[in-house]
């Protein structure tokens, strides 16, 4: 019965580490590229190291609500460790390339890689803690995530001590080895039965697996939340991706400095804001089946002016604070996507829904990626950022206004 109790968080704390290693592994190339660009010529202009940036972010997209089929209907386990072993491998390979060309294939490939992990990996946890504490779990497990990204601010660091190539060999490394822990370690837990009937046609197994995405998209609920999931994504890529070069650029101060002051001050007040958003959200849903959705409400709430005083501030003081309030308030919004989900979604479509989810939310993240990469080249970077603050406000107003759950935890 102990080990039982005990379990589920141990599932956590092993995802943690491959989260961890998920955003350090896609993180730091954003803060290596004054290293690289030295190598690789073609990284020198902003709009090249744009189309870096967005092919992973295309096609993680697009692959994401193919991995969440997939995680529904198959092992997680599986999945999770055959994600990790690849993405990983990928990193590895990033420490040998010589061109633009092949940087570019490697970054595709990583995005294919890394899109199995998080619908699979939060299905899991989510079907592991189904009581008080789902939000909880989701937040501890959400803080590797940002702590990776703040790790991966220190990229441009470490290539400063060894080489940009060095890096990514050892983190490439690194996974490689952490995916046979979860080879002996890590267990499946779903919480219904696949029905596989080889006598079906063709057709009707093509209809069968894809019956999630119709269920899914027949909702209004469920595209609300796509909405209220991906609308953020816009600033919160925007920060990801761009904040070390906005604060390099209106500050005049190095990127080896600005790369890890920005990636760890969004990073780590996000982590804070994942775990005070989960707390909240696991009590106040207790009282009021809509307490998941106002916790996120009042985290997108707190980006607002965050996202106008990272585009307009001009003092290392604003900057700051705009980037700790967005990361805080972000944090918030974050870590109850999936537990909000969880009110309106089947077990057996989590993944999907996820993965429709992160189609949407990344698809976003990759068009803001290529336009901020020109906006930069142009001057307009502070501008367009701030104006990004628009669409966090659309989707405060339509999840309030249209999402009433029945339930705390759907169940059929």
């Amino acid at each position: 019965m102990q080990e039982k109790k005990i379990y589920p968080w141990i599932v956590v704390a092993l995802l943690w580490f491959v989260v961890l290693l998920n955003y350090i592994d896609r993180q730091m190339l954003s803060t290596m590229k004054p290293s690289m660009m030295v190598d690789i010529t073609e990284l020198q202009t902003a709009a090249n190291f744009g189309r870096l940036m967005a092919v992973f972010l295309w096609i993680y997209a697009l692959m994401s609500p193919v991995s969440g089929i997939i995680a529904d209907r198959m092992n997680r386990k599986w999945v999770i460790v055959g994600s990790l072993f690849v993405w990983s491998g990928v990193t590895l390979l990033m420490g040998s390339a010589t061109t633009f060309n092949q940087l570019y294939l490697l970054r595709a490939t990583m995005g294919i890689s890394e899109a199995f992990y998080i619908p699979a990996g939060l299905s899991l946890i989510a079907d592991y803690h189904q009581g008080k504490n789902r939000s909880l779990a989701v937040g501890v497990h959400m803080t590797g995530s940002y702590l990776g990204q703040a790790l991966g601010g220190f990229g441009a660091t470490i290539a400063g001590r060894l080489t940009w190539q060095t890096t990514f060999f050892i983190f490439g490394l690194v996974g490689v080895c952490y995916s046979f822990v979860l080879i002996l370690f890590l267990k499946e837990k779903k919480t219904y039965t696949i029905v596989r009937d080889i006598s079906l046609s063709i057709r009707k197994r093509f209809s069968e697996t894809f019956k999630g995405v119709g269920v899914l998209l027949g909702s209004l609920s469920f595209w609300v939340i796509i909405f209220y999931f991906s609308a953020p994504s816009l600033p919160g890529w925007a920060t990801k991706n761009w904040l070390p070069t906005l604060l390099s650029t209106s500050l005049n101060i190095k990127m080896e400095i600005a790369g890890p002051v920005s990636t760890i001050t969004i990073a780590l007040s996000a982590l804070i804001g994942v775990l005070i958003g989960g707390l909240i959200s696991d009590r106040w849903i207790q009282q009021n089946l809509r307490g998941r959705i106002y916790t996120g409400a009042i985290g997108l709430g707190l980006t607002v002016p965050s996202v106008i005083l990272l585009g307009y501030g001009h003092s290392f003081l604003t900057i700051l604070s705009g980037a700790s309030c967005f990361g805080f308030g972000f944090g918030m919004f974050d870590v109850n996507s999936m537990p909000i989900l969880c009110q309106f979604a089947s077990p057996r479509y989590r993944a999907t829904g996820y993965g429709l989810m992160n189609l949407a939310g990344i698809s976003s993240g990759a068009l803001i990626t290529t336009f901020l990469g020109k906006s930069a080249d142009s001057g307009n970077l502070s501008r367009d950022i701030a104006f990004l603050a628009v669409f966090v406000l659309a989707a405060i107003f339509l999840q309030l206004l249209l999402l009433h759950p029945e339930t705390a935890n759907k169940t059929d």
